[in-house]
């Protein structure tokens, strides 16, 4: 039989099998409130990391409030860090922690989509980041970055002189050869059984995987995508979950939900054949009374998340962290906001 016709089998029987599902793990999450919104700045990617005080930092993507979000996300995004006394805030500018270098460098302009881990005593900060915001080259010169310190309050040494861990691969044989969006939105994943998963974003919209036995590298991009979606998803958060691997993506052009996220699930972490809903529109959580005075400062027509980024708390999904094109509540600029696993104040 014809790849294309198998494939198209494949995705016709996954997501019927998938529509037919009572509940989700979209429908385990509540919506809390406002994580970071700052009328000088627009908000985007809050990746969370709880410290020994029980205290949890944001790392933030943001950039002037006065400027589009596209291009602004690309030309003069930062990367700063919030503080919060619990999970749920409220959130505190502490200091901006990494910025572009400038040119000349792979990273010169919009640090941006960080995700925040902790291996042994380091941190260690993911990023994207461009060497010319302008089109063209963007979005194909898109390339992932990683940055280190032993305080979560920096200062940010990038690992390896230069801070690049994964640019697109040179082999004409790989899935996102010359990809038109470079490789992007990074997901980072400590294998149980040693090594790091890196997850990715790249060619038509697919999550592709680089596999490392240390951290800072070198990473080795396998030649294939882990995910056969036949519609972009972008904005990967990778954790395990009841012995599962599990990457959260959103859902922005309707494979499951328009608007909403897709929970894929594999057993390896190489082939991720199973999804559900992972998390749904804005208006689903908040209804629509709440989102009377919303303000779109980016995107379509749908209120949605975008980047959901995980907080574990004894290895459990416990809440979710993502901003939105929509300031919900009509402030200046776009704001991120917090889900919480019903039911988890019963559970501490």
């Amino acid at each position: 039989m014809n790849y294309k016709i198998c494939l198209t089998l494949w995705v016709f029987l996954f997501t019927s099998s998938l529509f037919a599902q009572d509940t989700s793990f979209a429908d385990g999450w509540e919506y809390v409130g406002v994580a970071v919104e700052e009328n000088d700045f627009t908000i985007w990617g809050s990746s969370p990391i709880m410290d020994t005080e029980g205290r949890v930092h944001l790392f933030v993507a943001r950039w002037p409030a006065e400027l589009k979000v596209d291009p602004g996300w690309r030309s003069d995004s930062e990367i700063a860090h919030y503080i919060g006394e619990s999970p749920e805030g409220p959130f505190k500018f502490s200091e901006v922690s990494l910025k572009g270098k400038g040119a000349g460098h792979w990273d010169a302009s919009g640090p941006h989509n960080p995700a925040i881990h902790k291996v042994g005593d380091t941190y260690y900060l993911l990023y994207i980041a461009n060497d010319n915001p302008q089109q063209p080259p963007h979005p194909a010169n898109q390339c992932i970055g990683l940055a280190k310190s032993t305080s979560l309050f920096g200062p940010w040494v990038r690992v390896n002189g230069d801070g690049l861990i994964l640019s697109p691969p040179d082999n004409p044989d790989y899935w996102n050869y010359k990809p038109s969006n470079g490789v992007n939105n990074p997901a980072l994943l400590q294998h149980p059984e040693g090594g790091f998963f890196l997850y990715f974003k790249s060619e038509g919209g697919k999550m592709g995987l680089a596999i490392a036995e240390n951290i800072e590298g070198p990473y080795v991009q396998l030649p294939h995508p882990v995910t056969y979606n036949d519609r972009s998803v972008e904005d990967g958060y990778a954790f395990m979950m009841d012995g599962k691997f599990c990457l959260l993506t959103t859902d922005n052009h309707g494979m499951l939900e328009k608007g909403g996220g897709i929970l894929w699930t594999s057993k390896d972490g190489i082939r991720f054949t199973e999804a559900e809903k992972g998390f749904h529109p804005a208006v689903k959580y908040l209804g629509e009374s709440k989102l009377m005075n919303k303000k779109r400062h980016y995107g379509g027509n749908i209120v949605k998340f975008e980047r959901p980024q995980i907080l574990l708390i004894n290895d459990k999904p416990a809440y979710m962290y993502a901003p939105s094109g929509y300031n919900f509540f009509g402030g200046k600029a776009a704001a991120s906001y917090i889900l919480r696993r019903k039911g988890l104040r019963d559970r501490k």
